[in-house]
């Protein structure tokens, strides 16, 4: 979902947070979106979302971002959740080995079900528990520079590199954006014939239809 729009905000893009439960998707979002996290939050059932807007490049970004549970039992609203979506956040918890072995297969559902050309940015949440890591962000850093994923460390509770990740996602969208668009003209401006040859013609005969109308009045 990448809307431009004429009033409040100039784009409307659409990010998905996925990753096992309990990784802090849902903290994630109501820390980017409200600057609130709530200790005895409960597991997502279906999805919810909240919108933030933002500046980028002097645009207003209007990103409204998705949060699902993720649980199994949950999986058949996928191919809903993820159409529309220009960027994704996924979250593993560094305090949990199974969730980080779990993002490969989060990886292939994602290009599974998404646009090919999503943004995608891999985040180890729960960085304030370092004295319980079992993932080193060392290996974090490995899998995404494989994959070729941005990748930060963050902290939902102490509101570390939440705001970063978003902005890198959203920046990174806008520059595509930006560059298809830019891309667009071009190929419109080719297709009208090089400069000097058909523009010129054209302009010099509405001139002399101009001229014609103006001396039959």
């Amino acid at each position: 979902m990448a809307h431009k729009v004429d009033h409040e905000y100039d784009y409307l893009f659409k990010i998905v947070l996925i990753g096992d439960s309990g990784v802090g998707k849902s903290n994630i979002l109501s820390r980017f979106t409200r600057n609130e996290f709530c200790l005895e939050s409960k597991s997502t059932i279906g999805v919810e979302f909240a919108t933030r807007t933002l500046q980028v490049d002097g645009k207003t970004i209007k990103a409204q971002i998705w949060d699902t549970a993720g649980q199994e039992r949950y999986r058949a609203i996928t191919s809903a959740y993820y159409r529309g979506a220009v960027g994704a956040l996924l979250v593993y918890d560094i305090t949990k080995r199974q969730t980080f072995d779990n993002v490969q297969r989060w990886l292939r559902e994602l290009r599974d079900h998404a646009d090919s050309n999503i943004v995608i940015m891999m985040a180890g949440n729960k960085s304030d528990l370092n004295h319980l890591r079992t993932v080193q962000e060392e290996d974090g850093r490995t899998l995404a520079e494989k994959e070729g994923l941005s990748f930060l460390e963050t902290s939902a509770l102490g509101a570390v590199n939440i705001e970063e990740a978003f902005k890198t996602i959203l920046t990174e969208i806008y520059h595509i954006i930006s560059k298809k668009a830019l891309a667009a003209q071009e190929a419109a401006a080719a297709a009208a014939g090089p400069p000097g040859q058909g523009t010129t013609i054209n302009v010099s005969d509405v001139g002399s239809g101009a001229r014609k109308a103006c001396c039959s009045t």
